[in-house]
């Protein structure tokens, strides 16, 4: 019976839950299959519940010189082939994202900028 329910839910798997901790360092790829980076972990609205962002680090070479910056969780869908998030920002979109200030995590003003220069609907409204 328990063999039956685990098969179900791999056949689901736009249905099934995941833990954060098994999204942290999960690859995001272009529609081409071009490797962007990875995401390092994710940000979660705490009134609402709503993953804000995944923050995704980026470039430099064996951690050294990467950047991390917050994409939008709308802007990444899983897919399953891959074992990893597609996305259609690019790496020039990437490089020149506004810059994070240092107050980003409360910074409305930012989150706006943001979600704007990424093409989505803010997840507060």
């Amino acid at each position: 019976m328990q063999q039956q329910a685990e098969s179900h839910s791999d056949a689901r798997p736009g249905a099934a839950l995941i833990s954060s901790t098994d999204v942290n360092g999960t690859d995001v790829y272009s529609p081409a299959g071009d490797h962007l980076g990875h995401i390092d972990h994710l940000m979660i609205d705490k009134v609402s519940g709503n993953i804000t962002y995944a923050v995704m680090s980026f470039g430099g070479f064996l951690g050294l010189g990467a950047g991390a910056h917050p994409i939008p969780w709308k802007k990444l869908r899983y897919d399953v082939a891959r074992e990893g998030y597609v996305t259609d920002i690019t790496k020039a979109q990437l490089e020149a994202a506004p810059e994070r200030p240092e107050d980003w995590r409360v910074n409305r003003d930012y989150e706006r900028r943001a979600y704007d220069y990424y093409g989505v609907s803010p997840y507060w409204l």
